[in-house]
């Protein structure tokens, strides 16, 4: 063997290890917190998602984040709201990780009137990032829990607006946003649930998030069918990941979010969300759930989002690990 063809060889070998290294630290980590370590359960929305240069975004925490010190949060830069309902800004929540069980979470601490998204973000000086009507809400929840005000971010249906390195922007959803008496307080609060009325806080609101490894992903936000799935999400935005809300009644049932998927949305894979139902056992989907349907009827890969358990993409949308 020639000194050239030698040093091309170790060269090489050196180059392997590199490119693997190089892939696994370009992959944005998702991580679901559930009620359950292990299961996908009834009031499971949140999401952690991880960019491959360490920004962390915090998605609808609702109730099974146990208040803003839980320890499965860690570092926090972004929380996302899609609207302001009780089980995704956060009426209550569990005392710690895994209280109660699938089917009867121990939902028992109260985050009212600031919500546990507000309390979060004070703890961890995080962004709120909403659109509509919210911003200006969430700033004065932020203020009164005594937290920057100026935290609250405003991107409404418009550009994308870029925060550690992440592109975010708010797409259509088709569902009500009102902001309850509970989350008000004092005695305007007090007459509005007398009333029986919401404060509106404009539509309610999915996600499109551009990470920096070039993933694209749509988070439906609670929205039924839109004629924007097609033609803003899908054909401009072009995610190649969607988490999907499947809960039927509330949001698209199981069939109607497989349509979604297969011929609005087009994305090359998509993770389950908000089935309001006991879906899986020891991790297994339950036979004749709602997000068994949902699997058989959606014709890309569909990844079901157990509590504590990190799933890692690559900018194609394709699940490296964990699913």
């Amino acid at each position: 063997m020639t000194i050239r063809s030698l040093f091309s060889a170790i060269t090489l070998i050196a180059l392997v290890p590199l490119s693997a290294h190089s892939q696994t630290q370009n992959l944005v980590k998702i991580t679901p917190l559930g009620g359950q370590a292990g299961e996908f359960c009834r009031f499971d929305r949140a999401m952690i998602f991880e960019d491959p240069n360490g920004t962390r975004i915090l998605y609808d925490a609702g109730r099974t984040v146990a208040g803003a010190d839980d320890p499965r949060l860690g570092k926090v830069d972004v929380v996302l709201v899609s609207h302001m309902h009780g089980d995704h800004l956060g009426d209550r929540h569990n005392p710690v990780p895994n209280a109660g069980s699938c089917d009867k979470p121990d939902i028992s601490v109260s985050a009212l009137p600031n919500s546990n998204s507000v309390n979060i973000a004070v703890k961890t000086g995080a962004k709120i990032v909403t659109g509509s009507e919210m911003p200006s809400f969430l700033a004065n929840k932020l203020k009164q829990a005594g937290g920057d005000d100026k935290n609250s971010v405003l991107v409404r249906f418009g550009a994308m607006h870029n925060l550690g390195g992440v592109g975010i922007t708010t797409v259509p959803a088709a569902h009500s946003n009102g902001i309850s008496g509970d989350f008000v307080g004092q005695r305007l609060g007090e007459l509005m649930k007398e009333a029986g009325i919401t404060a509106e806080a404009g539509p309610a609101t999915g996600y499109v998030v551009k990470f920096s490894n070039g993933l694209v992903v749509y988070l439906s936000g609670d929205t039924g069918m839109t004629s924007e799935q097609k033609a803003v999400v899908g054909e401009y935005y072009k995610p190649h990941l969607a988490v999907m809300n499947i809960g039927d009644t509330f949001t698209t049932g199981p069939r109607e979010a497989a349509y979604v998927i297969n011929e609005l949305v087009k994305p090359k894979a998509v993770i389950a969300s908000h089935a309001n139902e006991v879906a899986t056992e020891n991790g297994k989907v339950i036979a004749g759930t709602k997000t068994e349907q949902f699997i058989k009827a959606a014709k890309v890969p569909v990844h079901v989002p157990l509590s504590g358990k990190t799933m890692s993409f690559d900018s194609k949308g394709k699940c490296a690990s964990g699913c």
